[in-house]
């Protein structure tokens, strides 16, 4: 099935961040980096979460990939973190943003396809580069390379993985609807939270999972 229209979703989001590359010249580097350290642990827990109720043995394995790989994130950017000065052991997890307790939510293969492989890395992927920019605008070549080669890779898998899954399972016209509206509803979360999280920060290029 083709997700070309709901990824169109992404618009609104990866606009604003787009804008912010020429603003935001006061935003801390090391409190953007901190969101990082927030997302790819709520995206590991949230993989590890359902990977134990997914009956499908290719969509389970999906989630052990990616629950591993999210956490992998989580090192580059705590190692990241301590380079720039920050104590990483200092770091507090704060509780899942709407997105993430939408996310948790979802009770169906498909939906968690769609959620959490498709739509939550899409918006990664396209927030990250984004962020990207930022960093290289500020002369952070180092940030930029670990999510180059390390993070965007991944998170470009986990999407294509996605996508193939939810070809195989998402085989009829309400399984159809319910993946759309499933994308829809984690991209229109996903443009709130990032709106309060910029408002706070200073800047809306922060990055994804």
């Amino acid at each position: 099935m083709d997700f070309q229209v709901s990824l169109d979703g992404l618009a609104p989001i990866t606009a604003a961040g787009r804008i912010s590359l020429d603003g935001g010249a006061e935003a801390d580097p090391q409190k953007l980096l901190q969101v990082a350290l927030t997302n790819e642990v709520n995206v590991s827990e949230l993989a590890a979460l359902w990977m134990p109720s997914t009956p499908e043995l290719d969509v389970k394995l999906a989630f052990a990939r990616q629950a591993g790989d999210e956490a992998n994130h989580f090192n580059l950017v705590a190692d990241r973190l301590r380079a720039l000065g920050f104590a990483v052991d200092s770091y507090a997890q704060p509780p899942p943003n709407p997105m993430f307790e939408y996310l948790r939510g979802l009770a169906t293969t498909v939906e968690r396809i769609a959620g959490g492989l498709v739509a939550l890395e899409a918006l990664a992927y396209a927030v990250n580069e984004n962020f990207m920019a930022f960093c290289e605008a500020r002369g952070d070549h180092e940030t930029v390379r670990i999510y180059r080669e390390y993070i965007q890779p991944d998170e470009r898998g986990h999407h294509e993985l996605g996508k193939q899954l939810l070809a195989k399972y998402a085989v009829t016209a309400e399984h159809e609807q319910l993946a759309q509206a499933t994308v829809a509803r984690v991209f229109e979360l996903a443009a709130a939270t990032r709106a309060k999280a910029a408002a706070q920060l200073g800047a809306a290029c922060f990055p994804g999972c």
